[in-house]
């Protein structure tokens, strides 16, 4: 397997782990005491967040190189 494989792989199942990871606390700090509004910061931070992940993945294992 190359290290160009490898790293696409390995850069998806982290950037996965991170997404689920953070999205199911979102929902969990939503869902407890402090309600929909308590946690609407936190989404807003994670809704926000998730998207530069997952462009630094593209940059970073995706992008064809100039």
């Amino acid at each position: 397997m190359s290290a160009g494989t490898l790293e696409k792989i390995s850069g998806l199942l982290g950037s996965l782990m991170v997404s689920v990871f953070v999205l199911g606390l979102a929902q969990g700090i939503s869902a407890g005491f402090a309600g929909f509004w308590g946690g609407l910061p936190f989404w807003v931070i994670c809704l926000t967040v998730l998207p530069l992940i997952f462009y630094d993945l593209w940059d970073t294992c995706f992008r064809k190189a100039k």
